[in-house]
């Protein structure tokens, strides 16, 4: 494939992209019609962008608060040397659990959460403070949320 092929079909790739991250609903034959392209071309390029990795799933966003979700905590983790990914494989377990990463600076981890009520991240906070290689927890209350979630779309216009 020569560098033009390889740009061509790069950009092929970020345009049907852009498009199923708006609506991962469209049908091949839509989108080869906004693209100028065949069904089938779009089908090999969805197929290979799937095989790569590049799209790891399909899904719906969800309002969580309009199904009772409506506390999100986030909280920091210390966990001992050479124990953080165990200890982050164990939290993330629980289906409360939104997110978990690593970090640089004075926590470990940062953790996302949702709950119905006080007490079940209550419960939880004391659940992960149990666990053997936690150090300390630090837990904050999310009051407002302003932006939730990336478009692909969007991050095209800075490249």
């Amino acid at each position: 494939m020569t560098e033009d092929e390889k740009n061509t079909s790069k950009n092929v790739d970020n345009e049907i992209l852009e498009i199923l991250s708006k609506d991962c609903r469209i049908s091949n034959r839509e989108l080869g019609r906004k693209l100028g392209r065949s069904p089938l071309t779009i089908k090999n390029h969805i197929k290979e962008l799937e095989k790569s990795g590049k799209i790891k799933g399909y899904g719906v966003q969800i309002d969580y608060e309009k199904l009772g979700y409506d506390i999100i905590a986030l909280i920091e983790v210390t966990i001992s040397k050479g124990k953080m990914l165990e200890v982050e494989k164990n939290i993330a377990q629980n289906p409360h659990i939104f997110a978990v990463y690593d970090l640089t600076g004075e926590y470990d981890a940062i953790i996302i959460t949702r709950f119905k009520t006080r007490k079940e991240l209550s419960e939880l906070v004391k659940e992960i403070n149990s666990y053997e290689y936690v150090i300390r927890t630090n837990t904050h209350l999310i009051l407002n949320v302003i932006k939730e979630g990336a478009n692909f779309a969007n991050l095209l216009k800075f490249q």
